[in-house]
């Protein structure tokens, strides 16, 4: 059942958004079920798991090491080089480069569970880098722009502790308390999950049509360059670090999956209204090429 559901992931993803670009206005209402949603499916996930799994996590720390060296070395370096590459506009050039110096998205824990990774280790990489790029956004902004962002601390974390945290906490206690019907879980959990990603991926697509009629292909084309750049430098990194093909997979998932709302955020208060594109049309992309990643991976792990 698992397995027929993320098969599936990939076309339901595409179809929803193709409706959501043809009848906008059936969606784009519904914005504030975004961040509830993703706490729901967190909710979801975390009754899938058990403290003795982020414990795991932790003991071998190599996972989290090489994720953060990409996040914060690989991938704005890339952002850096695909733009220029590109010959973008300034300000959409800088928004590219924003993409490239943020943190990990909450998202990426939904597709590294759908792709059947360590949901354990996603978590714990995305709390890593959240905390790191505090720091490394603004430090990374006038490496690579020669200018300085403020980067909303206190607001990343109260996102984290609601939408990641909190719920995760929850599913663990569910997964405790009902332990005989952890066979069930399991088949209902993802099925939810596709569910609530799909519905979410429609909502993006609404709320950004807009942005990604005037984008243009060339804005297009850096983000998925980017995106695609740094899955398969997560992937095939890790394996050369002699991680296994599942924390490959999750870092992989969690490197090319950036926290694009932020860098959208950042560049529009900092930069100008184009600088935002780059980081909208990102928020579309990397959940499509999330969830066909997550059904070729789940694939893979489960041969």
């Amino acid at each position: 059942m698992t397995n027929l559901v993320v098969k599936f992931f990939p076309l339901c993803a595409v179809l929803f958004s193709a409706f959501a670009c043809v009848f906008p206005g059936t969606l784009n209402q519904l914005g504030f079920l975004i961040v509830p949603l993703l706490g729901f499916i967190m909710l979801g996930m975390g009754a899938t798991l058990s403290v003795s799994d982020f414990i795991k996590a932790a003991k071998d720390p190599r996972g989290v090491v090489i994720g953060l060296v990409l996040q914060f070395l690989l991938m704005p370096f890339l952002a850096y080089v695909t733009g220029k590459m590109l010959r973008l506009p300034e300000e959409l050039f800088i928004g590219v480069v924003m993409v490239g110096t943020v943190a990990g998205g909450t998202a990426s824990n939904v597709i590294a569970y759908l792709a059947g990774g360590n949901v354990a280790l996603s978590i714990t990489m995305t709390a890593c880098s959240t905390a790191a790029g505090i720091i490394l956004t603004p430090f990374l902004s006038w490496l690579y722009l020669g200018k300085t962002v403020e980067v909303p601390a206190f607001a990343m974390f109260e996102s984290i502790v609601y939408v990641v945290v909190v719920p995760v906490a929850c599913g663990l206690l569910i997964n405790r308390l009902c332990r005989k019907k952890q066979e069930l879980l399991n088949k209902i959990c993802p099925v939810l999950s596709v569910a609530g990603i799909v519905f979410v991926i429609g909502i993006i697509v609404s709320l950004n049509v807009g942005t990604l009629i005037k984008s243009g292909l060339p804005v297009l084309g850096a983000v998925i360059l980017h995106n695609l750049s740094g899955m398969a430098a997560g992937y095939f990194l890790a394996l050369l670090c002699k991680c296994d093909k599942k924390t490959a997979v999750t870092i992989a998932i969690e490197v090319g999956m950036q926290n694009s709302g932020l860098a959208a955020a950042l560049s529009k208060q900092f930069f100008g209204i184009a600088s935002a594109l780059p980081g909208a049309v990102f928020s579309i992309w990397h959940n499509i090429s999330g969830a066909v990643f997550a059904a070729f991976a789940q694939k893979k792990l489960t041969r």
